[in-house]
């Protein structure tokens, strides 16, 4: 088996994903390519953690699973960090609790890092949504809402600024060039949903090692479970609007112009495409153009509402957010 071991690490905090939990840790033992372990993080729960602990002890699972809880702050960001730390692979790869992976996942983030260059390699997610099918007002252009590729991703596989979190993996040297992913930034739970700590980590990877090189493949795959409950116009605005606070973090850690580098060229190419799409659509008399053209124009502009709101309180000091660094285990 040619290519680097890699660990995979799944952060979980509610039991209300019972099942999806297990699905996840079932997809990565059914890869094509085996994963070395699997690290479940649960993150400052200890009912899940001890159901989870028993249920992996009793298991035949083909692949070691190991169960943690997070060691840092309450929050994705630290539960990857406890992840990172503990993982023993020479890559550490990152699958969201209610995703699955499709079988060759594993195999094509591994051939990636054949080129000893790479440093991060991403995958395509798709959404699975509960209703069965995607709202007719729900432009392609904003599944990053739900935590899915969107359009205007370039296909193929391509070098890009940064990865996207929930289907993403690392080299392990890759923290100890810039650290581990920052906490103050990204999910708490079911708390407001902040993201962008995968953009501030690449970006300041990017700066730690000029010679990196990141890349999404979009061969590699995973299924992303949207609940009912995002699939509401009132879920889209306030996940656009924290994505806009999120933005003015990256901003401020890393500077507006690499911070925003993808978003203008988004902004400017891609989403005014959408809306023309959407106009052509009503015309046509196509179900949801005129829906998807306004969810673009009013997903734009709550964003920019959240990016000058999370502005104004970096300036004033009312958001901090810590990078740490991550002592990785030994490798056996």
């Amino acid at each position: 088996m040619s290519g680097p071991d890699v660990s995979v690490v799944i952060c979980a905090y509610t039991e209300d994903r019972w099942e999806d939990i297990l699905a996840a840790v079932s997809s990565i033992h059914a890869q094509s390519r085996p994963a070395l372990e699997t690290l479940l993080v649960v993150d400052h729960n200890e009912t899940l953690r001890e159901r989870l602990a028993k249920e992996y002890k009793e298991s035949s699972e083909p692949v070691a699973v190991r169960v943690l809880a997070n060691a840092g702050p309450r929050g994705l960001s630290a539960g990857r960090n406890t992840g990172i730390a503990a993982a023993r692979g020479e890559v550490v790869a990152f699958l969201d609790d209610d995703a699955v992976a499709e079988r060759d996942w594993l195999r094509h983030f591994a051939e990636a890092y054949t080129d000893p260059r790479v440093m991060a390699v991403g995958g395509r997610t798709v959404p699975v949504w509960a209703s069965g099918r995607r709202p007719d007002w729900f432009p392609e252009e904003f599944d990053w809402v739900v935590g899915c590729t969107y359009r205007g991703l370039p296909r193929g596989r391509v070098r890009v600024r940064n990865v996207l979190g929930g289907n993403a993996s690392f080299r392990r040297s890759a923290f100890d060039a810039a650290g581990g992913f920052a906490t103050g930034i990204g999910r708490d739970g079911d708390k407001r949903p902040l993201g962008c700590e995968e953009t501030e980590l690449c970006i300041r990877l990017s700066r730690a090692r000029p010679d990196a090189v990141l890349l999404i493949d979009d061969r590699a795959v995973i299924h992303h479970r949207v609940p009912e409950n995002r699939e509401h116009f009132r879920y889209f605005r306030t996940r656009a609007y924290a994505e806009g606070l999120s933005k003015a973090l990256v901003a401020r850690s890393v500077g507006a112009g690499k911070g925003l580098e993808s978003e203008r060229r988004y902004a400017t190419r891609v989403l005014p495409a959408g809306v023309a799409r959407g106009l052509r659509d009503a015309v046509l008399a196509r179900p949801g153009g005129a829906g998807r053209a306004g969810a673009i124009v009013a997903g734009v502009l709550t964003a920019a509402g959240g990016y000058v709101v999370g502005s104004v309180r970096a300036r004033r000091g009312g958001t901090t957010f810590q990078v740490p660094e991550v002592e990785v285990a030994a490798r056996e």
